[in-house]
């Protein structure tokens, strides 16, 4: 193998001597590289300063191994060498996390896609379900707000259920998480998506929508001593993309438009000219956001330690929301003996809110020709006599949100105390036992003086909630090597339980100022809810390899979960995956091709109820009969309720091409049954309704993903591109009955998508009168035929909200110390409902609300204009245009720069001279720019968030640095 070594002589010599080196990649040292002499037992490691010394004669070879690094072979010639490693794009000996396991990527037989930290950091948020977007194939991230602290909508590999839940499970460092986890995305080391039955089955039911497996940062290397300080600031601005309102004068050329002049007010004279007020302007701000992080790495023989600390905080693009956080980790690695291994860990966050959010439904809709501020600056109330109003209800929102708030804060604690005892070579004992803590409060005050707070005399709302949960996993783990074979697995116990409990009551009648419940004069209403679950399990898992070409494995789970009753509370859970190494065959022998892998995999996994009780007689104990309390019905009992059950197939392709590419490709097939609904019954049957398992959903889908190193590993200019691309295809295959489900503007039909829309249809503008038409189809023939009549049209089925493809690509690019990187997603054909067009964009159906102004190709219909995409308006309408039809289903196609990062580092030798081990800074902008057809803010905010005022992804420029002592 070629080597890039530099060897220095100091002398000749054939007796044993100490070799010294350091061994870097050209720009940073490499710690924890093994060293070793060829045919022999002496080995050792560099130290984290890249140095490492060894006993070694002249003439010996020296085998030099780092993870992510060629191998190299040096012939000894002298005392010292120096070293430089050439990074290995690819390698199937990295060691990938599969859940309570690790493999070799090689031995892989399941479809896991793994994420380098340093892809997960390229975007500035709080929340680690928003660094996957675009980075995976198969998994689909959406936001669905951009207010600070919000998360992100997951979907991996389709939506698998009409009411259980889709949400992919969490794993942190193997605890079984309850939602997304609070942690500090600083703290990941790396992050595993599981996708197919063959990864997911050792997570049972609650495995079936995905499992996500997070693991935290440990020092790993001994004499690892280390302190990194990392420094962000930077600002976050309102992102209004194609929506923009009408000014004063546009609102007045509008209602010239109206069609019935006659029918508006006579106060609406040139006089409303005078006054021209940016409602939206006054509400968007640019917010600055912070976000800095102190770590320690530290490793001896016997301990290892990793502890972080962080605070973040954000003001948004939004005035009057003000987010922050302060999280610390402590991971502790302890050897007691040789044997015995600690692990303690734990995690704590705080989280607080100050909300006087400045509402962005308020400042679309206000007119621009009313000003909020009278001449001194005080703020308007149209309420009182003799103020003159033009928007609707007479409302100044600012005159409340002057007065009104709320406050909130989150205590979250995660700790674990986990500890292994290696009983022999073959066998080890795993105990993982954990306990959260998670406390939520909430206080909304209402002043006396704010219109909202009138009739009560002001309010105040208090809310607290609790959450505890504990987990334990037992497990017994064997591996064991037999010359060309390796045997692997475990049997495992599982228990896990969840408590919850929440508290709220609003006191009415206070003095001003005051935010503590018992200063209200009396009582206005109280709530209050417990509910509770568990879960235990019984799991067994086994892999065999040959000659690292034959890879097996297998796994089975027995779930059972108290949200079903007793005949039905277990089910079971399996999988079977091989992969062929063809790679390794002697018979294969092709230069171009680093490796060559095949997998295939099948298995069952299951899915519970979203609600805890489902099987089970559930009554209302919150009625009154004549002042005494009372009991009543509410959901009927279902004994014979069972899982939903998911069948999942997977096969996939795995290439490496001239050390410089690779192609990873999956064709996955998932058919659930058994789909668990809750049947609504009519009134008189005397119970809401029943759960019952009714019917079937198919999912197929093809993901791809490429990698390619551009220039060859000796160029100067190095460039990396990822590329990944993935389409799923979804079909409700049966329903109870086979009768159609309603779910709002969607609807459940057999052989449909689970996301169809369900409406009118719209037809366009009568060229000849303005009038808006729709369609209306003869049930018999199918013929359409238009109507100007809304109630005569038909409904049908008219779109879906799940995508045809999408994905992302990612571009590294580094000269010498210079580093450029970027990062892309896209969505294509999924078709999002807006709602706000019906308020904005409404032809005179609400004429004291502002409009949007009218994009590139959007015509208002006049005699003149007789081809055009909106009906003449009339003042208050009265035609039905702005009714719920596909007119205002648009599609939501996106192509989204997420993140453009330029980094500068500081050469290792001025480091060194300075005492850092590292030294960054860059420069980092995130959602700058974005290309889609939709008209108002922000295609992604409208599929999985607020449909009418939503809040878009912000701009955002950071600037920061990091180093490393």
């Amino acid at each position: 193998m070629a080597s890039n070594a530099t060897i220095a002589s100091l002398g000749s010599a054939v007796l044993q001597q100490k070799v010294s080196g350091t061994i870097s990649d050209g720009t940073q040292v490499i710690s924890g590289a093994t060293i070793t002499v060829k045919g022999s037992t002496v080995a050792t490691s560099s130290d984290v300063n890249g140095k490492f010394s060894i006993d070694a004669k002249n003439g010996d070879t020296l085998v030099i191994k780092s993870l992510g690094f060629e191998n190299q072979e040096i012939i000894v010639a002298g005392s010292t060498v120096s070293v430089t490693l050439q990074a290995s794009y690819a390698t199937l000996d990295e060691i990938v996390v599969t859940g309570y396991s690790t493999q070799k990527k090689g031995n892989i037989t399941a479809s896991i896609a793994t994420i380098s930290p340093e892809k997960l950091k390229d975007v500035t948020t709080p929340n680690v379900s928003g660094m996957l977007q675009g980075k995976v194939a198969g998994v689909d991230v959406v936001s669905g707000s951009g207010q600070p602290g919000s998360g992100a909508t997951i979907r991996i590999r389709g939506r698998n259920s009409i009411s259980s839940g889709t949400d992919p499970l969490w794993v942190v460092d193997g605890i079984i998480m309850h939602g997304t986890p609070n942690i500090n995305p600083n703290d990941i080391e790396s992050m595993s998506v599981l996708k197919d039955a063959a990864a997911t089955t050792q997570y049972g039911s609650r495995g079936t929508n995905g499992v996500i497996v997070v693991t935290t940062k440990r020092a790993s290397k001994n004499g690892e001593s280390q302190i990194t300080v990392n420094l962000k600031t930077g600002s976050s601005n309102f992102n209004q993309g194609k929506f923009k309102l009408m000014d004063s004068q546009d609102i007045w050329d509008y209602y010239k438009q109206f069609k019935n002049q006659q029918a508006i007010p006579n106060n609406v004279t040139e006089d409303v000219l005078k006054n021209n007020y940016n409602w939206l302007d006054n509400a968007t701000q640019t917010g600055v956001v912070n976000d800095h992080s102190l770590t320690y790495l530290g490793k001896t023989e016997k301990t290892s330690i990793y502890s972080g600390v962080n605070y973040f905080k954000d003001k948004g693009a939004i005035k009057g929301f003000d987010y922050q956080r302060l999280s610390g980790r402590l991971n502790i690695d302890h050897k007691m003996s040789s044997r015995l291994t600690f692990k303690p860990k734990v995690n704590v966050t705080y989280s607080s809110t100050e909300n006087q959010q400045h509402s962005l439904y308020d400042a679309f809709l206000n007119m621009p020709w009313d000003k909020p501020y009278d001449e001194n600056g005080k703020i308007i109330d149209p309420q009182k006599s003799g103020v003159s109003w033009y928007g609707r209800d007479k409302r100044n929102y600012l005159n409340d949100l002057q007065y009104n708030y709320s406050k909130g804060n989150v205590f979250d604690i995660q700790s674990n105390m986990d500890f292994s005892y290696r009983i022999s070579d073959a066998f080890t004992f795993e105990s993982m036992n954990s306990l959260t803590y998670y406390n939520n409060r909430t206080m909304s005050y209402t002043d006396p003086k704010s219109n909202a707070g009138l009739s009560d005399v002001g309010r105040i709302y208090d809310f607290s909630d609790n959450r505890i949960t504990r987990f334990f996993n037992q497990m017994l783990k064997y591996q064991q090597n037999f010359g060309k074979h390796d045997v692997s697995g475990f049997v495992a116990y599982e228990y896990s339980d969840y408590n919850y409990s929440s508290l709220s009551a609003t006191g009415k009648g206070i003095t001003p100022g005051t935010e503590i419940l018992g200063n209200a004069s009396s009582p206005r209403e109280i709530g209050g809810t417990k509910n509770e679950y568990s879960f235990q399990s019984g799991i067994l898992q086994g892999t065999y390899s040959y000659d690292s070409r034959y890879n097996f494995q297998a796994s089975y789970r027995l779930d059972g979960s108290s949200r079903f009753g007793a005949d039905r509370r277990y089910g079971s859970f399996y999988s079977g995956s091989a992969a062929w190494n063809i790679h390794n065959e002697s018979f294969f022998n092709v230069k171009a091709i680093d490796f060559l892998r095949l997998k295939a995999s099948y298995g069952l996994v299951g899915n519970v109820p979203s609600s805890l009780y489902a099987s089970y007689d559930i009554f209302k104990l919150d009625g009154q009969y004549n002042g005494t309390p009372a009991a009543y019905a509410d959901v009927l009992e279902n004994p014979n309720l069972s899982w939903e059950k998911s069948k999942d197939s997977n096969i996939g392709l795995e290439i490496g091409l001239f050390n410089r590419v690779t192609f990873n490709a999956d064709y996955y097939y998932k058919n659930t049954d058994g789909l668990l609904y809750f049947v609504q019954l009519p009134s008189t049957a005397g119970y809401r309704g029943y759960w019952d398992n009714i019917g079937a959903i198919r999912n197929k889908g093809i993901e791809f993903a490429v990698g390619v190193d551009v220039f060859s590993k000796e160029s100067p200019f190095q460039w990396h591109v990822d590329f990944n691309i993935s389409s799923n295809n979804n079909r409700i295959k049966e329903l109870k009955d086979g009768l159609e489900q309603p779910a709002g503007n969607k609807r459940y039909a057999e052989g449909r998508d689970i996301d169809s829309y369900y409406m009118r249809k719209w037809a366009g503008v009568d060229a000849a009168n303005g009038d808006p038409l729709w369609y209306k189809k003869d049930a018999k023939t199918g013929e359409e035929t238009t109507t100007n009549s809304y109630n005569a049209a038909t409904l049908q089925f008219v779109g879906t909200s799940t995508p045809k493809y999408q994905g992302g690509f990612a571009s590294s690019m580094r000269y010498k110390n210079f580093s450029l990187n970027a990062s892309f997603s896209y969505l294509k054909g999924a078709y999002a409902y807006n709602m706000g067009r019906e308020y904005f964009d409404a032809d005179g159906a609400y004429p004291t609300y502002n409009q949007v102004k009218l994009i590139n190709g959007w015509s208002r219909w006049t005699p003149e204009n007789t081809n055009a995409t909106h009906p003449a308006p009339n003042y208050n309408g009265g035609n039905n245009s702005n009714k719920t039809s596909s007119r205002y289903l648009e599609d939501a196609s996106f192509l989204r720069l997420r993140n453009v990062t330029l980094g500068y580092q500081l050469p290792t030798t001025v480091a060194e001279r300075l005492k850092l081990k590292n030294l960054n800074v860059f420069v980092s902008g995130d959602n700058l720019w974005i290309s889609t057809k939709f008209s108002a803010l922000d295609p992604e905010a409208a599929l999985q968030g607020d449909a009418i005022s939503q809040y878009p992804a912000p701009k955002r420029f950071t600037v920061g640095v990091n180093v490393s002592f």
